[in-house]
């Protein structure tokens, strides 16, 4: 069993950064892949960006990419999205999500509110 809490969320303005982190605990946390999405009000959740276990291979949304950074510290468990040039369409909840694979995910964390205002 893996258990992830995010982290990181707030109200920024538009151009604004900020970094989220998820927290993962299990033994075999190091070991998966990781991911982050979000969904905004009314829309269905949308992939954001992905990670492999070793951090060695990323993936973007081309949405974000250019803008957000995903990286990982085996170490400490934690993955992180670095977030810049924020858009007001950025606005949503960001979960971030554990698998196996990089296609298919087990688990899921709570969530973290992001809110950019224009």
């Amino acid at each position: 069993q893996v258990q992830l809490v995010e982290s990181g969320g707030g109200l920024v303005q538009a151009g604004g950064s900020l970094r989220l982190s998820c927290a993962a605990s299990g033994r075999t946390a190091r070991s998966y892949a990781m991911a982050w999405f979000r969904q905004a009000p009314g829309k269905e959740r949308e992939f954001v960006a992905a990670i492999n276990w070793s951090g060695g291979n990323t993936y973007y949304a081309d949405s974000v990419k250019g803008r957000f950074t995903i990286s990982r510290d085996n170490v400490k468990k934690t993955v992180y999205l670095q977030m810049n040039s924020l858009k007001p369409e950025d606005t949503a909840v960001y979960h971030c999500a554990a698998g196996a694979l990089l296609s298919e995910y087990d688990y899921w964390g709570q969530g973290t509110q992001v809110t950019v205002s224009s």
